[in-house]
């Protein structure tokens, strides 16, 4: 009987080999795309610290618009103003998405329902602002103002923060709501004790959605302002000013980056790393 001849036969290292490199050719597409994602918000920060953001060329280094960022106290009005609103819009978010998303599971319809809640997700940002300002301004004859901004700021935050929600409800054992009637357990004693605390972790994740996507909304703000000025506004408003205060923006930005950034780690974290955890 003939022996196979060696060089047909392949060792281990050859199969591993073979797997890294179709695992580094499959991975590309992803790293382009982390690419084209985080570039623009790296190179943002970069120039946030250079001394001619303006020319797009990083260097030489300086906090100098950082320094002159806090001495003009023009964005201090609109930070406070959508603080304020995303804070409000927060709470709104967190008390709204726990009454749904704690009930959806146990709906016979629930898919229909969850599609209709998540649809405006869909909907351009455009559309459904220029939608909400005909509705309230022309059909209505309302004034716009800090309300309309409020409830076009939670028709886009909400759905985000009834995922959140639903992700922990999905996985809660509603036997223990059933141990804890058998024991004589009121309804109220129910939820705070048993369930709320196993929801806690979504709940704080839909309040700190509603938060952050109330805080940065740009798009629907344009049309349901008024005359309320949030600082997303003011960002966009000056940036295309081509103003001196340009260069400013970037520091601006830079500061918001890193709060977001913040909140919405600390929001994922609770929402799949404790959630999971627990």
């Amino acid at each position: 009987m003939s022996q196979p001849s060696t060089s047909s036969v392949r060792s281990p290292a050859d199969h591993q080999f073979d797997e890294g490199r179709h695992g580094w050719i499959a991975a590309c597409p992803g790293y382009v795309v982390l690419v084209v994602i985080y570039a623009p918000i790296v190179w943002l920060a970069v120039m946030s610290i250079s001394t001619e953001p303006l020319s797009g060329i990083p260097g030489p280094f300086t906090i100098e618009w950082y320094q002159r960022l806090f001495r003009n106290t023009k964005w201090v009005d609109p930070l406070w103003l959508s603080l304020a609103l995303a804070a409000a819009v927060g709470i709104a978010c967190m008390v709204s998405a726990t009454v749904v998303g704690r009930t959806l599971p146990h709906m016979k319809r629930r898919g229909s329902v969850l599609f209709a809640v998540l649809l405006p997700l869909f909907v351009p940002g455009v559309v459904m602002g220029t939608a909400l300002f005909l509705y309230f301004r022309s059909f209505m004859g309302l004034k716009l103002g800090l309300w309309s901004l409020a409830i076009g700021h939670f028709v886009w935050a909400f759905p985000f923060s009834l995922l959140a929600v639903v992700v922990m409800a999905s996985r809660f054992d509603n036997r223990l709501l059933d141990a804890a009637a058998d024991l004589g357990a009121d309804a109220w004693r129910r939820f705070w004790h048993i369930e709320f605390p196993s929801l806690l972790p979504g709940i704080v994740a839909a309040g700190l959605f509603g938060f952050l996507l109330s805080f940065n909304e740009l798009s629907r703000s344009i049309f349901l302002s008024g005359r309320q000025t949030t600082l997303s506004l003011y960002a966009w408003a000056q940036a295309s000013s081509h103003t001196t205060a340009v260069p400013l923006i970037y520091a601006l930005n830079s500061l918001v980056l890193v709060v977001s950034l913040t909140l919405i780690c600390g929001a994922f974290w609770l929402l799949f790393v404790r959630g999971a955890a627990e």
